[in-house]
């Protein structure tokens, strides 16, 4: 049996894919970090990794799921590492789509610096298999990509940031759908033909975006946007896949099922799901710190931070987005995009 090649891409992040292992423990200024207690301390070890959660990313179960091992941070790599021959994370707490999307965190990958750390692994492969092999290697490889979540949260959402009060909602998904049109293409160049791309959860829901309301509910306009986002993008992925040949491109939309353990979390063996396990002051940063206080049981929480998903729900999110795959493999009709 071949050995599957996993990249796994876009950000770590509020309810999409997220996947970092550690990329910004490699950024010296970086402000996107997780590298201190209370993260890891359900991870093996119990020592924080730079993994944005008290556990396991959603990458690392998947990645168990599927018979390989989880892929470890591109900068953690030397130069030639033979690591990348099976496999590499390139995702970055704080990234977006966009360039501009979280630049208060001073570093970070964003989805372009990521891409170009894709092509220059391309090059090292090329240079230790041959150009044929490089090329079947890429082309047979899985893409892991989950990324727009920022966007909106360290972005779009931010008041003192411009793009609130530069575009409308409207505008805003169609700057964000042209520009992943533009960076789907240059992955394709690159030989990505197998891409799965994970839609965003309902981050109206979060604790950072609860604690904007008066009720603690969730955010309702905040949902219709992120419905809005992920119609758009999969209408853009059925759109390559009729463009490109031999592109296997697959939108996993996971926002009912997401939505369903935030409403319902005793259905899925959680008690609270409204707040974080993690108690920290979701109006200001919203991470785990070393003072903060952490719950007794932290099994019974769907979130470990502000943002982020515990341990155990990553379990739970893992297994639905996988059992998604069976019917997003299935053909799907186009869907017609939203006029602006």
């Amino acid at each position: 049996m071949p050995r599957l090649l996993l990249i796994l891409m876009g950000v770590v992040n509020s309810f999409c894919f997220f996947t970092e292992v550690g990329n910004n423990n490699h950024l010296q200024y970086s402000l996107a970090r997780s590298d201190y207690p209370w993260y890891g301390i359900d991870y093996t070890g119990k020592q924080a990794t730079g993994r944005f959660t008290n556990g396991r990313t959603i990458g690392d179960i998947i990645s168990e799921k599927l018979g390989s091992s989880s892929p470890p941070p591109y900068l953690s790599l030397l130069q030639n590492d033979d690591a990348i021959l099976n496999g590499v994370n390139y995702a970055s707490g704080g990234a977006g789509i966009l360039n501009d999307t979280g630049l208060y965190f001073i570093q970070r990958l964003t989805f372009d610096d990521q891409i170009n750390y894709f092509k220059k692994t391309k090059e090292i492969i090329r240079a230790k298999k041959g150009e044929e092999a490089a090329n079947k290697l890429c082309n047979e490889a899985m893409y892991f990509i989950g990324i727009g979540s920022n966007d909106y949260v360290n972005n779009y959402l931010q008041p003192f940031l411009p793009a609130g009060q530069q575009y409308t909602h409207d505008e805003f998904v169609e700057l964000l759908t042209t520009t992943l049109e533009q960076q789907l293409l240059r992955l394709y160049q690159l030989g990505a033909r197998k891409v799965l791309y994970h839609g965003l959860g309902p981050l109206g829901c979060i604790p950072s975006q609860r604690v904007k309301s008066q009720t603690g509910q969730c955010l309702k306009r905040v949902n219709e946007w992120v419905m809005e986002f992920n119609s758009q993008v999969q209408y853009l992925i059925n759109s390559l896949n009729r463009r490109l040949p031999n592109a296997q491109m697959i939108f996993a939309d996971t926002y009912p099922a997401v939505l369903d353990l935030i409403n319902n979390p005793s259905t899925y063996g959680f008690k609270i799901s409204n707040t974080s396990c993690c108690n920290v002051d979701t109006s200001i940063g919203g991470l785990c710190l070393p003072n903060s206080r952490l719950c007794n049981e932290r099994k019974d929480y769907v979130f470990w931070d502000a943002f982020h998903p515990s341990d155990a729900a990553n379990e739970v999110l893992a297994e639905k987005l996988l059992s998604s795959l069976a019917s997003a493999s299935a053909p799907t009709p186009a869907l017609a995009p939203k006029p602006h």
